[in-house]
Protein backbone atom coordinates (compact mmCIF):
# COMPACT_ATOMS: atom_id res chain seq x y z
CA UNK A 1 0.00 0.00 0.00
CA UNK A 2 1.25 3.45 -0.82
CA UNK A 3 1.75 6.31 1.61
CA UNK A 4 -0.80 9.06 2.23
CA UNK A 5 -1.45 11.42 -0.66
CA UNK A 6 -0.14 8.86 -3.18
CA UNK A 7 -3.47 7.57 -4.53
CA UNK A 8 -3.27 6.23 -8.09
CA UNK A 9 0.43 7.07 -8.19
CA UNK A 10 -0.25 10.82 -8.18
CA UNK A 11 1.08 12.81 -5.28
CA UNK A 12 0.03 16.38 -4.57
CA UNK A 13 3.30 17.59 -6.05
CA UNK A 14 2.48 15.91 -9.35
CA UNK A 15 -1.00 17.46 -9.41
CA UNK A 16 0.49 20.91 -8.76
CA UNK A 17 3.02 20.35 -11.55
CA UNK A 18 0.22 19.39 -13.97
CA UNK A 19 -1.83 22.42 -12.95
CA UNK A 20 1.18 24.68 -13.64
CA UNK A 21 1.72 23.05 -17.02
CA UNK A 22 -1.95 23.57 -17.89
CA UNK A 23 -1.73 27.23 -16.84
CA UNK A 24 1.38 27.73 -19.00
CA UNK A 25 -0.34 26.03 -21.94
CA UNK A 26 -3.29 28.43 -21.58
CA UNK A 27 -0.89 31.39 -21.54
CA UNK A 28 0.78 30.12 -24.72
CA UNK A 29 -2.63 29.69 -26.37
CA UNK A 30 -3.63 33.26 -25.48
CA UNK A 31 -0.25 34.54 -26.63
CA UNK A 32 -0.56 32.61 -29.89
CA UNK A 33 -3.93 34.23 -30.58
CA UNK A 34 -2.48 37.70 -29.99
CA UNK A 35 0.52 36.82 -32.12
CA UNK A 36 -1.71 35.67 -34.99
CA UNK A 37 -3.56 39.00 -34.91
CA UNK A 38 -0.25 40.88 -34.84
CA UNK A 39 1.16 38.88 -37.76
CA UNK A 40 -1.96 39.60 -39.83
CA UNK A 41 -1.40 43.35 -39.38
CA UNK A 42 2.32 43.33 -40.19
CA UNK A 43 3.70 44.45 -43.52
CA UNK A 44 6.95 42.76 -44.50
CA UNK A 45 8.67 43.83 -47.69
CA UNK A 46 10.82 41.93 -50.13
CA UNK A 47 12.46 43.74 -53.01
CA UNK A 48 14.59 43.15 -56.04
CA UNK A 49 16.43 45.13 -58.66
CA UNK A 50 17.57 47.66 -56.09
CA UNK A 51 13.97 48.53 -55.23
CA UNK A 52 12.52 48.36 -58.75
CA UNK A 53 10.04 45.72 -57.57
CA UNK A 54 8.62 45.41 -54.06
CA UNK A 55 6.34 42.69 -52.71
CA UNK A 56 4.59 43.25 -49.40
CA UNK A 57 3.16 40.36 -47.39
CA UNK A 58 1.72 40.02 -43.90
CA UNK A 59 3.57 38.32 -41.07
CA UNK A 60 1.77 35.10 -41.95
CA UNK A 61 2.70 35.24 -45.65
CA UNK A 62 -0.58 36.65 -46.94
CA UNK A 63 0.14 38.76 -50.06
CA UNK A 64 -0.82 42.39 -49.57
CA UNK A 65 0.47 44.24 -52.63
CA UNK A 66 3.12 44.48 -55.32
CA UNK A 67 4.82 47.74 -56.30
CA UNK A 68 6.46 47.87 -59.73
CA UNK A 69 8.43 50.91 -60.82
CA UNK A 70 8.15 52.27 -64.39
CA UNK A 71 11.83 51.39 -64.86
CA UNK A 72 11.07 47.73 -64.11
CA UNK A 73 8.25 47.75 -66.69
CA UNK A 74 10.68 49.02 -69.31
CA UNK A 75 12.83 45.91 -68.75
CA UNK A 76 10.26 43.68 -70.43
CA UNK A 77 8.07 40.80 -69.29
CA UNK A 78 10.78 38.18 -68.75
CA UNK A 79 13.00 40.39 -66.60
CA UNK A 80 9.98 41.77 -64.74
CA UNK A 81 8.80 38.23 -64.00
CA UNK A 82 12.21 37.36 -62.53
CA UNK A 83 12.24 40.56 -60.44
CA UNK A 84 8.79 39.80 -59.02
CA UNK A 85 9.77 36.21 -58.20
CA UNK A 86 12.93 37.33 -56.36
CA UNK A 87 11.01 39.97 -54.39
CA UNK A 88 8.29 37.44 -53.49
CA UNK A 89 10.86 34.95 -52.24
CA UNK A 90 12.57 37.59 -50.10
CA UNK A 91 9.25 38.74 -48.61
CA UNK A 92 8.26 35.14 -47.88
CA UNK A 93 11.61 34.33 -46.23
CA UNK A 94 11.48 37.46 -44.06
CA UNK A 95 7.90 36.70 -43.09
CA UNK A 96 8.57 33.09 -42.08
CA UNK A 97 11.68 34.16 -40.13
CA UNK A 98 9.62 36.80 -38.31
CA UNK A 99 6.92 34.25 -37.48
CA UNK A 100 9.49 31.75 -36.21
CA UNK A 101 11.22 34.39 -34.03
CA UNK A 102 7.92 35.51 -32.52
CA UNK A 103 6.87 31.92 -31.78
CA UNK A 104 10.22 31.26 -30.09
CA UNK A 105 9.74 34.41 -27.97
CA UNK A 106 6.26 33.20 -27.04
CA UNK A 107 7.38 29.74 -25.95
CA UNK A 108 10.81 30.54 -24.49
CA UNK A 109 11.23 29.57 -20.89
CA UNK A 110 8.32 27.17 -20.95
CA UNK A 111 8.98 23.67 -19.75
CA UNK A 112 5.85 21.82 -20.71
CA UNK A 113 6.00 18.12 -19.83
CA UNK A 114 5.95 15.90 -22.88
CA UNK A 115 7.03 18.62 -25.34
Amino acid sequence: MTGKGQGFGFGLGKMKELAEAFKKAQQVQEGAKRLQEELEQMEIQGESGGGLVKVIVSGNQEPKRVEISPEALAEGAEVLSDLVAVAMKEAYNKSTATMRERMEELTSGLELPGF
